[in-house]
């Protein structure tokens, strides 16, 4: 198999683990433990595993003059990218939210036009405004699920996060050429642990653990592992062989497998609104994601 398609299979299991994720983190926000705490926890969880990875990893030198980007790449990949996405996400419901996310390849189409001069080809516009429309329709007429106690302020911050993203991509696109991703990827964490630090420290320590369910307990071991460690390394690993912009394509996949996971859950409900939605969001990722004869 080619280092292309191995690169589209990891894409599509990051969208996956994070389709599952939207309903997963859900149920542990806020009512175990809030958004800032829970984000401290599934940073420093991903910070422990990515230098215990990095011990048995090539060991490489990084550039002082690289250490800027880094500390750029942590706080818009990390820091402030899941410090709003999860407050989102906390306010907002799991479908919404997995929506909203599909504005990044948008987000990161323009940055890279503007920032890398990257030119945009008809078929890859077309892609985008078709997956765009089979969002809208899923946002406007799929029915909602879960608890959304401000959902105006929820999905703005997911929106925030999306262009936040979208920064995070074009920043570490210039270390994966340089660098195997173990290199940079556990100092990524290591600064945006700090970042995140003063933010969730008091959340963090006020929860009960006597209180919270094992079921919720799997549920975080899942985020950190899961939704952190291993899909942060298979972007990573993706981004080596496809654009930043193809990445991002692949959030559009995001609503599509919360809902199935909601609705596999008993959360929500099949509709043909949902169907047709998913059918113009698969063609808009197979047109951005081809490459050119």
């Amino acid at each position: 198999m080619s280092k292309r398609n191995l690169a589209l299979i990891g894409a599509t299991i990051v969208s996956i683990i994070y389709g599952v994720t939207f309903t997963i983190a859900k149920d542990v926000m806020p009512l175990y433990i809030d958004a800032s705490g829970f984000i401290l926890l599934r940073v420093g969880g991903s910070v422990i595993l990515f230098w215990l990875v990095w011990l048995f990893m090539p060991k490489e030198k990084l550039a002082i003059s690289d250490f800027p980007r880094i500390i750029a790449a942590a706080f818009f990949g990390v820091a402030f990218n899941m410090l709003t996405f999860f407050k989102g996400l906390s306010l907002t419901s799991p479908i919404s939210a997995a929506v909203i996310m599909v504005s990044t390849p948008m987000i990161v189409l323009t940055l890279s036009a503007i920032i890398m001069k990257e030119r945009m080809q008809k078929r890859m516009v077309f892609g985008i405004i078709l997956g765009l429309i089979g969002t809208a329709f899923l946002i406007l007429y799929g029915k909602s699920i879960g608890s959304a106690t401000n959902a105006g302020l929820g999905n703005f911050l997911v929106l925030v996060n999306a262009i936040s993203y979208g920064f995070y991509l074009i920043i570490v696109k210039k270390l994966m050429d340089k660098y195997n991703a173990f290199t940079f990827v556990k100092w990524i964490y290591l600064f945006g642990f700090i970042m995140v630090l003063p933010f969730g420290w008091s959340q963090f320590q006020t929860v009960n653990w006597a209180l919270v369910p094992m079921d919720i307990c799997w549920k975080i071991v899942f985020v950190v592992i899961f939704s952190t460690f291993l899909t942060y390394l298979l972007n990573l690993l993706s981004m080596k062989e496809l654009k930043p912009t193809t990445v991002a394509v692949f959030i559009y996949l995001q609503p599509l497998f919360a809902t199935i996971f909601a609705i596999s859950l008993g959360k929500d409900e099949l509709s043909l609104v949902k169907i047709g939605s998913a059918v113009l969001i698969f063609v808009g990722v197979y047109l951005v994601t081809q490459k050119k004869k």
